[in-house]
């Protein structure tokens, strides 16, 4: 059985602020992405665990992003969960950046 993994443009690179992130939709999915204080650049899904919040509304300290609605928070590098009331890691997705351009990979 072969996977189909697909690479997705999501944005300039330049479009995301340093220890920032953005919302990104595609089809029926939404994702955040972020760009760290090194300018690398990370994807995980768009919605909290806990409750399907939206991410790209939160705020971004280091390598954490705070959910906005009941704060709390993930490591974006890796989707672990670090503080209550999330218990549930994020899925993460690979990311490159190619001509200046940011792209995911789904599957």
């Amino acid at each position: 059985m072969s996977l189909t993994t697909n690479w997705i443009e999501v944005c300039d690179k330049e479009d995301i602020d340093e220890e920032d992130v953005i919302r990104f939709d595609h089809g029926n999915r939404t994702f955040a992405v972020y760009r760290s204080a090194d300018s690398d650049y990370y994807a995980t899904d768009g919605y909290c665990t806990h409750e399907k919040f939206h991410l790209a509304n939160g705020l971004v300290m280091g390598n954490i992003i705070e959910c906005p609605k009941h704060n709390g928070r993930f490591d974006y590098t890796s989707g672990a969960a670090k503080r209550a009331p999330v218990c549930v890691d994020l899925k993460t997705y690979p990311v490159k950046v190619e001509n200046d351009k940011i792209f995911i990979q789904i599957d």
